[in-house]
C-alpha cells in the first residue's frame, strides 16, 4: 500500500466511523452512564470485530484472487460498482440516522462492555461485505504482504478506534452537539464521497 492509499483509506474509515449509528450509541450509552472507561472498553470491541472481518476478507479474497488469476478483475469491478452504490446511498441520504442501541443485557463491567462492542460489530453481516469491496483497492490480494496487514492494523485502529474513543471521552457533549448541527450530514457526505472516489478507482484500477 502506498501512503496515498493508507490516507485515503483513513479518512474513508474515519468518516464512516464518524457517522451516528448503533455503535457510535453504544459507546455514547456506556460512557455516559458507566464511566469513559466502559465507553472505551465499547471502542475496543468495535474495532475488534473490524480487525476481524478484515481477517476473513484478506483470507477469503487471497484465496479467490489465486484461484481466478485474471479474473478476479471482474470481483474487483463488482467490488467497485457496489462501493459506488454504498457511497451515493450515504451521500443523497437526507434525515437522521437510527442511532439506537443495542439490546443485549450487560452489566456494568469493562468484560461486558468490549463483548457488547464486539458483539454489536459481528452482528453486522454488511461489514464484511463492506470490507470485501473496499480493500481490493488498496492491497493487491494476489501478492499480500505483511506489512499490508499491519498497515491495515493500523488504519483500524486509528481510525475506527479513535472516532470511536472520542464519542467516549465527549460521550454527551458530542451526542447533544451532533444533534444540533448538520455534523451526521456532514460525516454522511464525506464517507459518501470518499467511497464513490474509492469505488471509481477500484474499476479503474481493475
Amino acid at each position: 500500500m502506498s501512503i496515498y492509499e493508507s490516507i485515503i483509506l483513513i479518512g474513508i474509515m474515519a468518516a464512516l466511523a464518524a457517522v451516528p449509528s448503533a455503535s457510535v450509541a453504544l459507546v455514547v450509552v456506556r460512557s455516559a452512564t458507566s464511566g469513559i472507561a466502559n465507553g472505551l472498553a465499547v471502542a475496543g470491541g468495535i474495532v475488534l470485530g473490524d480487525l476481524l472481518f478484515i481477517a476473513f476478507t484478506l483470507l477469503g479474497l487471497s484465496m479467490v484472487a489465486e484461484a481466478l488469476g485474471s479474473l478476479f478483475m471482474v470481483v474487483k469491478i463488482i467490488g467497485g460498482i457496489y462501493l459506488i452504490w454504498l457511497g451515493y446511498s450515504l451521500f443523497s441520504k437526507t434525515g437522521a440516522t437510527e442511532t439506537k442501541a443495542s439490546k443485549i443485557n450487560i452489566n456494568q463491567s469493562l468484560a461486558s462492555s468490549f463483548a457488547a462492542g464486539l458483539v454489536l460489530t459481528l452482528g453486522d453481516i454488511k461489514a464484511i461485505i463492506f470490507y470485501a469491496s473496499l480493500l481490493p483497492a488498496f492491497v493487491d490480494l494476489s501478492a499480500i504482504q505483511p506489512s499490508d496487514v499491519l498497515v491495515l492494523i493500523f488504519i483500524t485502529v486509528f481510525s475506527v478506534g479513535g472516532i470511536k474513543s472520542f464519542y467516549a471521552v465527549c460521550s454527551n457533549k458530542v451526542s447533544e452537539y451532533a444533534k444540533r448541527t448538520n455534523m451526521e450530514a456532514a460525516a454522511r457526505k464525506t464517507a459518501g464521497g470518499l467511497m464513490v472516489g474509492a469505488g471509481g478507482y477500484l474499476i479503474v484500477k481493475a
